[in-house]
């Protein structure tokens, strides 16, 4: 129980430092990504951070396992590189124990990417769901500043509204420039389509300014009503549905699209003791070699991995790979773990044989 409680605790020391790295270097990036979008005007600053905590269970159930995989190859590489191993193997300690002393910390982080694909990454991204289509509604106005020219749209249209109303849901004088055509109306209205997402501007008692790009001429066109597309759903939110479906619903759907979200959130589980199998024979290292001779190439391993298992979620997405795929690529790794662990041992034997 010692030398367990020990292992362990050389195993969550180095996968908490490996985990808060990794959610740095994620946060950091979505975090600027959140501001930029805040600035073009996209999204409110005040749900920045809001959405920054929302997302942290999807990144983690995707840090856990690599933390956990970088934790074995480095806490066991050092051990090894200083004779650590050595000492309690030549003390009777097995293989075989150490595997199963690694594998006791492997389900526990395999019951946390569970707890967090399933149940708290669903239920997150659905707070997200509701929070941007009540920004979708409010977005555009509630950004505007009456008596100011605004560029949105990545400067590809400008609006100008001479005063808005208290609840700022109607537009008054309204000036739209966008590309060879300009709007002008008495009054203007949003509203967001519920089967698409998109948003769009609803102006009446106004004029439509037009001049074509093979021509000089103005062209004007009067209108008691008028509606133009402000946005599409942005690509993001089109995401974020699919991840907002709660697990039990997927069960029930034979959707490729939905049948790839439920897929990858059970791979996300079984990955982690199919690394920590691979990592622990990629963690022997000879004490010449250093804790860091293997690293390369287990990363590596790592990336091949997550890459084909995105790879396959889209084609089950567009239906191009049968619901088998994704499991045969955890089958491969499966026999990737088996022969790391288990080929030494025959390879010895069959030496042995050789040379009787």
């Amino acid at each position: 129980m010692i030398l367990f409680r020990y292992l362990a605790r050389e195993l969550a020391g180095t996968m908490m430092a490996v985990t808060l790295v990794l959610l740095m270097i994620l946060m950091s990036g979505r975090l600027i990504q959140q501001l930029s979008a805040a600035a073009a005007g996209e999204v409110s600053l005040e749900i920045v951070f809001f959405t920054l905590l929302l997302r942290l269970p999807s990144f983690l159930e995707m840090i856990l396992p690599l933390a956990l995989f970088i934790a074995i190859l480095l806490a066991y590489g050092r051990m090894y590189a200083e004779n650590e191993m050595t000492v309690l193997s030549a003390t009777g300690f097995s293989d075989n124990q150490l595997l199963g002393y690694t594998l006791i910390p492997a389900l526990s982080t395999m019951l946390m990417v569970g707890f967090f694909s399933l149940y708290l990454s669903p239920l997150g991204a659905q707070k997200m769901e509701d929070l941007y289509r009540k920004q979708a509604e409010l977005t555009e106005f509630e950004l505007l500043a009456p008596g100011r020219f605004q560029s949105t749209r990545s400067g590809q249209r400008v609006t100008y509204t001479e005063s808005l109303s208290a609840d700022k849901t109607v537009m008054q004088k309204v000036f739209i420039a966008d590309g060879n055509t300009l709007l002008v109306a008495e009054e203007g209205t949003q509203f967001v389509s519920d089967d698409t997402g998109s948003r769009f501007l609803k102006l009446t008692q106004g004029k439509r300014f037009e001049i074509p790009e093979d021509s000089l001429a103005l062209q004007v066109l009067s209108f008691d009503e008028y509606g133009v597309k402000i946005a599409d759903e942005p690509e993001e939110r089109k995401k974020l549905r699919k991840e907002a479906v709660p697990t039990r619903d997927l069960l029930e759907t034979q959707e490729p699209k939905l049948m790839a979200q439920l897929q990858w959130r059970v791979s996300l589980i079984i990955m982690v003791p199919l690394l920590a199998l691979i990592a622990l024979p990629l963690s022997k290292v000879n004490p010449r070699q250093g804790r860091f001779a293997r690293l390369f190439p287990a990363i590596v391993l790592f990336m091949v991995y997550i890459s084909l298992l995105i790879a396959m979620r889209g084609m089950v997405e567009k239906a191009t790979l049968g619901a088998f795929g994704i499991w045969a690529l955890h089958l491969v790794y499966l026999l990737i773990a088996g022969g790391l662990i288990l080929g030494p041992g025959i390879m010895a034997n069959l030496r042995r044989r050789a040379h009787a």
